[in-house]
């Protein structure tokens, strides 16, 4: 848009504002999706639409039919029924349309009153009259959470985590029954890094100083992390290098107190028993092989500053330059599998050389993790620890790693999960990794069997319960679905969801849980050529 002014365009100017005032206060304002109309007037919608369908209609003047996208229309749910969609799909054979399915959708709620609930029988009974069925089929559908966003306080955590479990079973006997053991099950497992209560949150916290060293060379400003160790790195270099002078000297014992300072990185975890608890810190246990700049990483990773960084380095390479040099010469020349050089500690240099070390040091950590407990080969691995590419991208994929890692965490600690389990969720994982970006809101899929999960929703309310009723086949099929769900199956309905936790906890609980109730019913009109559509009678008497 062009800014110009001249003397004559102020009247001009002033007259415009007013339109753009008068426009603001008339106008709809703009809504980010489509605007919710009343039952009424979707209805006249909807019967345009089939009115177009229909090749009898020849009053349209339309010589060849054009079979039209489904068209559904939002409704306000003033009604008594509290519809909030009314849709349409054209039934076709070919580039012919044969019939439509006109659908309703009413919802309401937020209650936990049962008795507001609906009667399996009377559901199948109503079905079987509206379509003239004398048989039915039913298909259930019901979704646990088993780890929500954890409650710390009585107040729910502001975290995308979730792990909940979806079963579907045939022969539904009643509203609201526990899906049977013979269901189908789908785990559904999505995970943010982080959690200060896992057992990796250490290995965490080393990956997030990774990822500021690589910000910090690629935009070439690096934050520092705040002191969090009672020693500086700085001091805690000089102690490293000290013991294996003495080592060297003879005068010292390199033993578990630097190897378990060292390689501390994961956490007991708290279980609900001993077995569990012992295959926890079997799983994620101490990894003591850590070679000579491995253990520098280890001493270097709570460095605060820039110049704090080049003076850990600068002891090293003076710790080469004099007395035990021979020595630590021989340790970075087998941790690099090469000849050392010299190197100048300016510029980007330092926090490259420190990027590199920690690089290393953790894709062995995962590695070390997803071998020991036969979950993927090293040639599987390969992708994630390659140095084929430049080091943003391997970082990128050490925080692949870590997401899969803690995803092993959780389904070992929380759901107890053993190899059998683990193995496929790694495959499942890994494939995906591979070919998308770091994306922790990704929800991975397990197929299992609700017997592994049971004992963790057996007691607990279902997040959402649904029974799909049908009869028919093929394009005459037909369904009538009755659900309940915690939340709002709709955002532009009438229902008021305050209050929605006010007695039902995060997690399930033996309280009673506020429910919305939604109902989809279908009516369906076939022979389009033979007969005129009566829409208002026919299409949406329901």
């Amino acid at each position: 848009m062009f800014n110009t002014h001249n003397k004559g365009s102020d009247s001009l100017e002033e007259s415009r504002t007013e339109d753009a005032v008068y426009a603001s206060e008339v106008l709809p304002k703009e809504s980010p999706g489509a605007l919710a109309l009343s039952v009424g007037r979707a209805k006249q919608l909807i019967s345009l639409y089939t009115m177009v369908q229909n090749p009898n209609m020849s009053c349209l003047g339309m010589s060849d039919l054009v079979v039209l996208p489904p068209l559904w229309v939002r409704c306000d749910g003033s009604d008594p029924q509290h519809i909030c969609w009314i849709g349409a799909e054209p039934l076709k054979a070919g580039n012919k349309v044969t019939g439509l399915n006109i659908y309703t959708v009413s919802c309401d709620g937020p209650t936990a009153d049962k008795t507001r609930f609906a009667n399996l029988e009377e559901l199948k009974m109503e079905h079987k009259i509206r379509h003239h069925s004398s048989v039915v089929t039913t298909k259930g559908f019901a979704q646990y959470e088993l780890i929500a966003a954890a409650a710390i306080e009585d107040t729910i955590a502001e975290s995308g985590s979730n792990i909940c479990v979806d079963i579907t079973w045939n022969g539904v006997e009643k509203i609201l029954e526990t899906p049977p053991l013979i269901s189908a099950a789908t785990l559904n497992i999505a995970l943010e890094s982080g959690d200060p209560r896992s057992p990796v949150f250490q290995l965490y916290r080393e990956l997030q100083f990774l990822l500021a060293l690589a910000e910090g060379l690629r935009t070439g400003v690096t934050e520092w992390p705040e002191l969090s160790e009672s020693e500086s790195a700085l001091k805690l270099v000089q102690e490293f290098l000290t013991d294996l002078k003495k080592k060297l000297d003879g005068d010292y014992i390199f033993g578990n107190k630097n190897e378990t300072e060292t390689n501390t990185f994961f956490q007991k975890v708290k279980c609900d028993t001993d077995a569990v608890d012992s295959c926890i810190k079997s799983m994620f246990g101490e990894r003591g092989d850590l070679d000579f700049t491995e253990q520098l990483w280890c001493k270097m990773k709570s460095v605060s500053s820039y110049q704090e960084l080049i003076d850990c380095f600068t002891l090293v390479i003076k710790s080469l330059e004099h007395g035990s040099s021979s020595f630590l010469s021989q340790l970075i020349q087998q941790s690099y599998h090469g000849k050392m050089e010299d190197v100048s500690l300016s510029d980007i240099t330092p926090i490259q050389m420190l990027l590199e070390i920690g690089l290393e040091k953790m894709k062995k950590d995962y590695v070390s993790f997803f071998i020991g407990q036969e979950l993927a080969t090293v040639t599987y691995l390969d992708y994630f620890i390659s140095t084929s590419v430049d080091l943003q991208e391997q970082v990128q994929r050490v925080q692949k790693l870590h997401h899969m890692l803690e995803i092993m965490v959780s389904c070992t600690g929380l759901l107890q999960f053993r190899h059998e389990n683990l193995f496929p969720l790694t495959q499942i994982c890994m494939k995906y990794y591979k070919e998308n970006p770091l994306n922790e809101k990704h929800v991975f899929q397990l197929p299992i069997t609700p017997a592994l999960v049971k004992k963790f929703y057996q007691n607990d309310n279902p997040e959402v319960w649904k029974v799909e009723i049908s009869s028919g086949h093929g394009q005459k099929e037909v369904k009538t679905t009755w659900q309940v769900s915690t939340n709002a199956p709709v955002e532009h309905g009438t229902a008021n969801n305050s209050g929605l936790f006010s007695d039902s906890t995060v997690n399930g609980s033996s309280e009673e849980r506020l429910y919305f109730i939604t109902m989809t019913q279908c009516s369906q009109i076939m022979s389009i050529e033979k007969a005129q559509i009566e829409v208002t009678t026919a299409g949406l008497k329901m």
